[in-house]
């Protein structure tokens, strides 16, 4: 399948995606942060994530796109571009007639069948409080996918590790299943890339632990 991913920088899941055999354009913004290992086997594209002209070109074609894509966590950042960005990303697979994203989230947003726990409460009250401009870009960008008529998935995670790959990955549901906290970015990249095949998960926002 032809992918396109967003904040692909030095992400593991262009390489799982290649491994997997798919073909990659990976939109960056960095140039100078993109992995040499890419060289002939990934077609880069840099730009800023509101750049609406480069978004539309980068998702024709696609069968699917991936969002890596997370606030970042500077109190002096102003402003939610992300936001901007995602819509883009969605008017853009409207337009070429894309149907299937992958994004990821944290628990602060919650699948759509699911009910707050404790856990979902927690990673929630923490970000509005201490930093609330990435808690307004992570839930406005989920507002976006949550309320399209794409075939959604968003991976939710709660403490990235740099970790390689762990023989036990937990996929689940707060309030029905056992998620742990801590996972590997490893395994994340993994997950992530799986979902562009598989039906499982779509319209559904599983979380992951090791």
């Amino acid at each position: 399948m032809n992918v396109t991913v967003f904040g692909a920088t030095g992400s593991l899941t262009v390489d799982e995606l290649l491994a997997d055999g798919h073909t990659v354009t990976a939109y960056a913004r960095n140039p100078r942060k993109v992995p040499d290992s890419w060289t002939g086997k990934v077609r880069v594209v840099t730009g800023e994530i509101t750049e609406k002209t480069k978004i539309y070109d980068v998702v024709a074609g696609a069968d699917a796109v991936i969002s890596a894509l997370g606030p970042v966590m500077d109190r002096k950042a102003q402003g939610t571009p992300l936001v901007a960005g995602t819509q883009y990303i969605f008017d853009a697979m409207h337009t070429h007639n894309v149907a299937r994203f992958i994004g990821h989230a944290t628990p602060a947003v919650l699948d759509p069948h699911e009910k707050p726990t404790f856990t979902t409460r927690f990673t929630t009250f923490m970000p509005r409080t201490f930093m609330p401009r990435a808690y307004e870009e992570i839930t406005g960008m989920c507002r976006i996918v949550l309320d399209s008529d794409r075939d959604w998935t968003i991976v939710r995670f709660l403490a990235p590790k740099h970790t390689p790959k762990q023989d036990r990955v937990r996929v689940g549901f707060f309030g029905t299943d056992k998620i742990g906290f801590a996972v590997s970015r490893a395994d994340i990249a993994a997950f992530t890339a799986a979902q562009v095949d598989d039906p499982t998960y779509i319209r559904r926002a599983p979380a992951i632990s090791n």
